[in-house]
């Protein structure tokens, strides 16, 4: 039986142009829960990619400071997690988000 929370540890792939660079180095990246641990991160990828992962980085997102009409705000730190695959791994991030969540 799969752990409730490793299905829960992965919010979302990241989609910016430096981690479609990062797709060329087999290295995908996510936004991932904040007290995720890189073991945990790991044990999601494998789990619900069915891949092997070679390491895991992780680094900490600082929320940028807005101002609006209603005074000074601050969006929500993140976590992002960079997830290198095994050589041979091959993965499509939009079919294993798409299981998770109608689940």
């Amino acid at each position: 039986m799969i752990n409730a929370r490793l299905m829960n540890i992965l919010r979302a792939p990241v989609v910016t142009e430096k981690s479609q660079r990062a797709l060329q180095a087999n290295t995908q990246v996510f936004k991932v829960l904040p007290d995720a641990t890189k073991t945990e991160i790991k044990q999601a990828v494998e789990t619900l990619f069915n891949v092997k992962v070679a390491k895991v980085h992780t680094c900490n997102v600082m929320g940028k400071k807005r101002r609006s009409a209603h005074g000074m705000g601050v969006r929500s730190d993140w976590k992002k997690a960079y997830v290198t695959f095994a050589a041979d791994a091959n993965i499509d991030v939009t079919n294993g988000l798409a299981d998770k969540e109608s689940n």
